[in-house]
């Protein structure tokens, strides 16, 4: 099985990688890390692909905090609502077991006991 090799894999880790691997492309000149020219061009093109990297995680939270403080919500929509919630309580008070509310609300009996806790 064969795996190709991405700048984005090696980028981080291209001072080890160049300590014990040597590339000749067949196809470009300008890779041949056994050179010094070869290593600087493969470091300088990592250290890149690294800044880049960066630059996509720096917006994507920049994004998440816009959002966040317009009000969005992340993750998954709530199974039973408020009301449902408070009934659940009610009749696990008067002694209905999880199993029973469970099948009454289709849902499971951990998110009865989540109701429960929280």
């Amino acid at each position: 099985m064969t795996r190709s090799l991405t700048l984005e894999r090696c980028a981080p880790r291209s001072i080890q990688f160049l300590k014990y691997a040597n590339i000749k492309s067949l196809e470009d000149s300008w890779l041949d890390t056994s050179s010094a020219h070869g290593q600087l061009i493969l470091t300088v093109m990592g250290g890149l692909a690294e800044f880049e990297r960066k630059l996509i995680r720096q917006r994507c939270d920049e994004g998440i905090k816009r959002a966040k403080a317009k009000g969005t919500l992340f993750g998954r929509k709530p199974v039973l609502d408020v009301g449902q919630r408070r009934k659940i309580a009610e009749r696990y008070a008067a002694g209905e077991t999880t199993a029973t509310l469970a099948r009454d609300y289709d849902c499971g009996e951990a998110t009865i006991w989540r109701v429960l806790r929280g």
